[in-house]
């Protein structure tokens, strides 16, 4: 199979004392993979007994490792004493998470180690190795034949560890420790709105390349109307002569390594055809180094902001959005699949979308390749999420390092057009000044697309059906984003029509969120809470308070479907559900569906008569 694998920079950053363990940062499009999805062992490990001693001490610190459930052991003699057997254990589907798979698991939050026998034969001399995750959630301690690989932290990004050298032709053991357990100084941190879904919850595969590899590659159109593609390519492993090619546009330029592996190039598109939804042309990009070859599926597409517009390609656009969890709400599962991710945004599609936000963090990069297929514009974000440590520099290089892993991944994609830092953050200097430094990091790593985070809505201190957005984030951002929630958390529907606004700034602005719950099938008047009739009403005012709004571009209202959230409680309503949904858990479209598609219908033909 053919994979797209974005290969991240890894550290093992221990407290036992062992020096970093750093593996080349490998980026790779379109390369053959030998798949290790599938069935694994499991052992649910919820003391970490197969990871420390019970004075707490690490078994993979140890210089010479005895114990520990990652050296996969069998008794060397029957009266030896073991305590696990990952062969006569349990196993689990990966891609997928834990809690979905066993019932005994649903709010399991702590160790479950994997575990995953292979072959392997090398397809050419000299050729190198990588072990690829496209997610963990959200430890991941990775042991392969019983020696330590890595470490990697955060659930949603991909990471690899190189493996040359050190693989058997039969029989190889790669086991991972993950561990989902919410710490006040991750990220995010102990508190949200959805379900701490552990496990393998992405692809895993084994990559091969040539000596020298295209360890990453940018492929931009920049901003203007002169259709310049600028970009670069860079090597890990010894010269090679570079090309670019684009057979369709007749495009083959050659670039030469610096010192460092790194080339730029600079071309023009001459007499091609952009991305819109609309139109999602998709070209392939052939990229080549010496022996590794590339080949990409990419579009090309503008995306900025003039005053209050939003251009695409030039042209003012009015972003029609829904908000989705990386979740399949048939199966109350991680969505895992490319099935998934069509499933979820054919939905918004029907909605009448042109743009989804992925919320709360990055979603499977599947998303994105589906988006870019089906011409739908992307929020990504990562889950800097409600009060994070804003202080703890530990806190800071791990939301950092989510972002780049995130940007990384997914910057040749079309769709993506907003990079998001945060949301819902109390203001403060300390959090303010977190986001700033994200903000900026972004721009170095991707100056081509548009920087927002989900901010709020305050009540004016004399006037509470005044409503105020101001936040210094604003000074960085391209646009005003915010979540609000008149009608549901704040009074009662009818009080759309009196509210009034304050958004002093020359920006597009995207009200990020709007919404309330209904059960799908619970019916009554608009004024019972939890009914269709309710949810349908607050989405008929909202929607007409917004569009007062002079510099309102874009919508993306809270939520497409109904989630798993361990924050909703009320007895036979929301059972563990946020039931914000347009679509219930049964896929059922509730009657707030309609007006919301109405509405967008209404949107899109204004758009075509301009």
């Amino acid at each position: 199979m053919k994979y797209w694998l974005c290969l991240s920079l890894l550290a093992l950053a221990s407290s036992s004392g062992l020096q970093a363990i750093e593996t080349p940062l490998i980026h790779a499009a379109a390369r053959e993979a030998l798949s290790l999805n599938g069935r694994w062992h499991v052992i649910v490990d919820p003391y970490d007994n197969g990871y420390v001693n019970y004075r707490l001490e690490r078994f993979d610190a140890a210089a010479k490792p005895t114990g520990g459930y990652f050296l996969d052991r069998k008794p060397a003699s029957p009266s030896e004493l073991l305590e696990y057997d990952f062969d006569r254990s349990a196993s689990l589907n990966v891609p997928g998470d834990w809690n979905s798979q066993d019932d005994k698991l649903l709010y399991y939050e702590s160790t479950v180690w994997y575990r995953r026998l292979f072959d392997f034969t090398p397809h050419a001399d000299g050729a190198r190795q990588f072990i690829y995750f496209g997610g963990a959630n959200y430890e991941a301690d990775v042991y392969l034949n019983g020696a330590k690989l890595g470490r990697h932290v955060g659930g949603f990004t991909p990471f690899q560890f190189e493996v040359t050298g050190k693989l058997r032709a039969t029989r190889n053991s790669l086991v991972v420790r993950v561990n989902n357990q919410r710490r006040p100084e991750a990220v995010p941190t102990v508190n949200t709105d959805w379900w701490n879904y552990g496990g393998l919850t992405r692809d895993v595969m084994l990559l091969e390349t040539p000596a020298t590899a295209i360890r990453d590659y940018a492929l931009q159109l920049q901003p203007g109307a002169d259709r310049r593609v600028s970009g670069y390519m860079q090597l890990d492993g010894p010269a090679q002569p570079m090309k670019v090619e684009i057979p369709e546009l007749k495009i083959a330029v050659a670039a030469v390594a610096d010192g460092s592996g790194r080339a730029s190039f600079e071309f023009h598109l001459t007499g091609a055809e952009l991305w819109s939804p609309e139109s999602p042309k998709l070209y392939t990009v052939t990229l080549t180094a010496g022996a590794d070859h590339l080949t990409e599926k990419i579009g090309f597409r503008t995306i900025e902001t003039r005053g209050a517009d939003i251009l695409l390609n030039g042209k003012s656009i009015f972003l029609r959005g829904i908000s989705l969890h990386e979740e399949n709400p048939l199966r109350g599962a991680r969505a895992t699949t490319p099935a998934d991710a069509r499933q979820l945004l054919g939905w918004a599609r029907e909605l009448g979308c042109n743009y989804v936000r992925l919320a709360h963090y990055p979603h499977n990069e599947h998303m994105a390749r589906v988006a870019d297929e089906m011409g739908i514009l992307l929020w990504a974000e990562v889950p800097v999420y409600w009060t994070i440590h804003w202080d703890n520099p530990a806190t800071y290089a791990n939301a950092e390092n989510q972002l780049t892993e995130l940007i990384t991944r997914d910057r040749n994609r079309a769709s993506i057009i907003i990079w998001s830092m945060a949301n819902e953050t109390p203001i403060s200097p300390a959090r303010t000044t977190f986001i700033k430094k994200l903000v900026a990091h972004t721009r170095t790593l991707d100056p081509t697309r548009l920087i927002s985070a989900a901010m709020e809505r305050h009540s004016h201190p004399e006037d509470p059906s005044t409503s105020i957005v101001e936040d210094p984030l604003t000074e960085v951002t391209d646009l005003v984003s915010f979540n609000q929630y008149i009608g549901w958390y704040v009074g009662l529907p009818d009080d759309c029509a009196k509210a009034k606004w304050i958004i002093n700034y020359n920006k597009p602005v995207i009200v990020s969120e709007f919404g309330g719950d209904a059960l799908q099938g619970l019916h009554g008047d608009r004024r019972t809470r939890f009914t269709e009739e309710f949810q349908a009403d607050l989405y008929r005012q909202t929607l007409a308070m917004l569009e007062n709004i002079p510099q309102l571009r874009g919508l993306t209202p809270w939520i497409l479907c109904d989630f798993r959230s361990p924050r909703r409680h009320l007895p036979n309503i929301q059972d563990g559900w946020n039931r914000k949904g347009l679509i219930g858990e049964n896929g059922t479209r509730k009657l707030a569906f309609s007006v919301l598609q109405e509405f967008y219908a209404r949107k899109a033909a204004e758009s075509s008569v301009r």
